[in-house]
C-alpha cells in the first residue's frame, strides 16, 4: 500500500475515534466531568466564549463541579448559559462560585444513555467502514491505471482490512468501557 493511502487511512480512522471519545465524554455517567461543560457558552462583554475561558473550573467531590469566575459578574451570565445548554442540570451560586451538582442517573435514565453510546459507536463504525470503502477504491483506481498489479491491490486491500478491524476492535472496547462507566452505581 503506498504510505499516502495508508497515512490518509490512518488520520482519518484517528479522526473518527477521537469523535467517539468526544461524544462519549459529554454523556453523563452520574459522575462529574469537565467534558460536560465543553459546549458552554457565556456572553463575555458581547462575545459568545466557552465557560472554561471565564473561570476556574474544579471538581469537588465524584458529583459536584465548582466554577469560580474570575469575574464575579458573570455569574448570571454563566448561570444562563449553563442553562441555556442541553445538561439538564440547575447551578446554584453563593455569590463566589456557581456548583453544578450530578445526581446518579436512575436505572432507566443509564439504560438509555447505553443506548446512545451505541448509537454513536455504531455511527462511527459506518463511518470507519466508509474510510475503507474509499481506501480501496483508490486502490481499484491504481489498479486500472496499471500503477499497481492484481495481486498488489488484494494485498493492499487485506492490509486495508486489518487496519479498520483493529480500529473497530478500539472503538468496542472504548464503547464496552463507557457502558461499564454508565451502568456503574
Amino acid at each position: 500500500m503506498t504510505p499516502e493511502i495508508k497515512k490518509n487511512l490512518q488520520e482519518k480512522t484517528d479522526a473518527a475515534m477521537e469523535h467517539f471519545r468526544k461524544e462519549a465524554a459529554g454523556v453523563r455517567t452520574g459522575r462529574a466531568s469537565l467534558a460536560f461543560l465543553d459546549g458552554v457558552k457565556v456572553n463575555f462583554y458581547g462575545t459568545l466564549t466557552p465557560v472554561k475561558q471565564v473561570g476556574t473550573l474544579n471538581i469537588s467531590d465524584s458529583r459536584t463541579i465548582i466554577i469560580s469566575p474570575w469575574d464575579t459578574t458573570l455569574i448570571p451570565e454563566i448561570e444562563k448559559g449553563i442553562q441555556q445548554s442541553d445538561l439538564g442540570i440547575t447551578p446554584s451560586n453563593d455569590g463566589k462560585v456557581i456548583r453544578l451538582s450530578f445526581p446518579p442517573p436512575t436505572e432507566e435514565r443509564r439504560k438509555e444513555l447505553v443506548k446512545h453510546i451505541k448509537k454513536i459507536g455504531e455511527e462511527n463504525k459506518v463511518h470507519i467502514r466508509n474510510i475503507r470503502r474509499d481506501s480501496n477504491d483508490e486502490l481499484k483506481k491504481q489498479q486500472k491505471e496499471g500503477k499497481i498489479s492484481e495481486d498488489e491491490l488484494r494485498k493492499n486491500q487485506d492490509e486495508v482490512q486489518k487496519l479498520i478491524d483493529q480500529n473497530i476492535l478500539k472503538l468496542d472496547e472504548l464503547m464496552l468501557k463507557k457502558e461499564h462507566e454508565i451502568l456503574e452505581v
